[in-house]
């Protein structure tokens, strides 16, 4: 028994030596890459440049959702199901792809002016990198303006401490995009609510006819589903939420 433990530990060792040995040639050989920056100004400025459009792209998400019209458009559609009470139907994938669809449909003439006023003049040669931000900025802030209450603007600036703007295109980013977000919320909202009243009304009348009949067992939310969708159906509801939405832009 001690022999067999004595060749078992021996080979053990052997082996772990020979990872060892292994690992310390396989270590020799490899060089770790570094990061050469070029001497060259220009060079040094594209390599940033090029970083700062793998930041944005990674905001990208944030971007869409804080400063479109896809937090409106997502949230009243989110109301339809919950009034709906039809669980998982339309899947979150359905809703999201429409959302993103919609949101590309109104965004289209803001996106435009900024193609045509910052996009194309800058790969043009014919104005700066500063240049095309401040002008591609432009009609995102009138958009979002636009559709931004007053008081929470006021809210963020005087939170900020900063001065009142004379214009639309002096108000700063970092007001403009929490107070837009708020206001969309808000409106989202109003708009979910009045989804929801017929939806709760026939829920109503459902309970009171079971409470009546002494069915009270019978969860009222499996009678009034089918009323609820006949209902959206004869009135063609998703056509009402959609032109709804198109409109309060």
């Amino acid at each position: 028994m001690n022999k067999r433990k004595r060749f078992v530990l021996t080979i053990a060792i052997g082996i772990c030596l020979l990872f060892a040995w292994a690992s310390d040639v396989h270590a020799a050989e490899l060089e770790l890459p570094g990061i050469n920056l070029p001497d060259e100004p220009r060079a040094v400025g594209n390599t940033v440049t090029i970083l700062l459009l793998l930041t944005v792209l990674s905001l990208a998400p944030g971007i869409l959702i804080m400063m479109t019209c896809f937090t409106r458009i997502v949230i009243v559609l989110g109301f339809v199901r919950t009034a709906l009470a039809t669980q998982q139907m339309p899947p979150n994938q359905v809703l999201i792809g429409l959302s993103l669809f919609m949101t590309l449909f109104v965004m289209a003439p803001t996106l435009s002016a900024v193609n045509e006023t910052a996009l194309q003049p800058y790969l043009a040669g014919e104005i700066t990198q500063q240049d095309a931000l401040r002008l591609a900025a432009g009609p995102v802030k009138e958009f979002m303006a636009k559709h931004t209450r007053e008081k929470d603007l006021l809210l963020f600036l005087d939170y900020a401490g900063a001065e009142r703007p004379a214009d639309v295109q002096d108000i700063p980013f970092t007001a403009l995009v929490p107070a837009f977000a708020v206001s969309e919320l808000k409106t989202a909202f109003q708009m979910g609510f009045m989804i929801f009243v017929p939806f709760l009304v026939i829920d109503m009348v459902v309970a009171s006819v079971l409470m009546a009949m002494g069915m009270m067992m019978l969860p009222p939310v499996m009678i009034s589903l089918p009323f609820k969708i006949l209902l959206f159906i004869l009135v063609d509801g998703w056509h009402l939420v959609v032109k709804s939405l198109l409109m309060s832009f």
